[in-house]
């Protein structure tokens, strides 16, 4: 189940967190990847544990705001591997401010990030995609992370809400832009509910600030409380979501969202 013999990835914002250990868990499938981030020694730290554990990956400089990245990066990894089946738009930054509280400057690079960066790679790794896919049976695939922020408001951060809604749309759109002209390129989306990593630890920080305390692990208790199932996410919960969207498992998926949220949004 879940295999990815023979595929290729690439992933971006995937120096640490959710989308190093995807990277991990699509290595340990079967898959050869590419992981992209602007953090260089943390993505070659994380490309030498890969290869270590017997992966074929690579690492390269991204930017995500910035078309020419893009397309080296791409490059280099059609280059490395012959090719291009899956392409997970993982990188993206949380802002933890209020509409009035947030500065242009801020919401410039929320949206660049979380919204140009998504664009930018679906649009210069779809060649390569379309490519792959038309001699598959199920079609290449890409997976992007939205957030349950995609799916209701977040009173800590309606912005981050706006871009994570953007994400959510944008998939089901362009799945059905896809299909439309009839490329074998599937896109989904995965939302993860509150999960413990660099990104998950700055909600809490925020969380504090914007109750005008300093208590950070009450508002990850706050947190917790949340989520039904008992607990928050980790990075493996979301990296499994992520493999199955990308797999020929989900060979029937596209334009849908993958929610795993601990039953933060079935409440």
């Amino acid at each position: 189940m879940n295999r990815l013999d023979g595929k290729i990835a690439f992933l971006s914002g995937a120096a640490r967190g959710i989308g190093a250990e995807t990277a991990r868990l699509m290595v340990k499938a079967g898959a050869k990847v590419a992981i992209a981030d602007i953090l260089d020694d943390r993505g070659r730290d994380t490309i030498r544990a890969l290869e270590t554990a017997g992966g074929e990956a690579i690492y390269v400089h991204l930017d995500v705001t910035s078309e020419e990245d893009w397309k080296s990066a791409i490059h280099a990894t059609v280059a490395r591997f012959g090719g291009l089946d899956i392409l997970v738009n993982n990188a993206g930054v949380f802002l933890g401010k209020g509409v009035e509280d947030a500065s242009l400057a801020e919401w410039q690079r929320l949206c660049g990030v979380n919204l140009t960066g998504v664009f930018l790679g679906t649009k210069l790794a779809l060649p390569a995609l379309r490519e792959r896919g038309g001699g598959s049976p199920h079609g290449s695939a890409v997976v992007n992370l939205a957030s349950i922020a995609g799916l209701v408001g977040s009173q800590l951060d309606p912005l981050y809400s706006m871009t994570k809604g953007g994400v959510t749309t944008f998939t089901k759109a362009t799945a059905l832009e896809f299909a439309r002209k009839g490329y074998r390129v599937r896109v989904n989306s995965i939302h993860p509910g509150v999960i413990e990593t660099d990104m998950g630890a700055q909600t809490f920080a925020a969380r504090a600030h914007n109750l005008g305390t300093n208590d950070v692990e009450g508002a990850r208790r706050q947190s917790l409380t949340a989520h039904p199932i008992g607990r928050l996410g980790t990075a493996a919960d979301i990296a499994k979501g992520i493999v199955f969207l990308a797999s020929d498992d989900a060979g029937f998926m596209t334009g849908a969202g993958l929610v795993v949220d601990g039953g933060y949004t079935a409440q």
